[in-house]
């Protein structure tokens, strides 16, 4: 049985992460929100995410905190942006999400996914349907 194609998705804080996981989720993606910001290991990302596909969504400070205000400093976004560095320099595609809503992120993205992944094609797991919001 083949198997799924996964696709991961990392940045900073705020950057719509956990959004567009569940978008390309209910679209058949084998999707993965994977905390590298939060992590010490540079191939987090790459080991335990196992990517085979990796999306990086990017965002500033400034903007990140209009998204969720967070008790935290610039140098805090800093340091997640440092923790993220080898998963930016290795990604298949790096969006800055600054000036884009969710839905234009999504437009941004799922064409690329499109491109590398036949979705008719992933195993029937990575097909199923996303559990329903509460």
């Amino acid at each position: 049985m083949a198997r799924a194609v996964i696709i991961g998705v990392v940045g900073p804080c705020c950057a719509g992460k956990s959004t567009l996981v569940r978008a390309l989720a209910a679209r058949g993606c084998e999707v993965r929100h994977i905390a590298q910001e939060h992590s010490y290991a540079p191939k987090m990302w790459q080991i335990i995410g196992k990517a085979d596909l990796l999306i990086f969504l990017d965002v500033s400070y400034e903007i990140g905190q209009r998204r969720r205000w967070m008790d935290w400093l610039p140098r805090d976004h800093d340091e997640q942006r440092n923790r993220l560095r080898d998963a930016r320099l290795n990604c298949d595609l790096y969006v800055d999400t600054d000036h884009l809503t969710a839905a234009e992120v999504f437009n941004v993205v799922f064409p690329f996914v499109s491109s590398h992944v036949d979705l008719a094609a992933q195993p029937e797991t990575a097909r199923r349907s996303p559990p329903k919001a509460a």
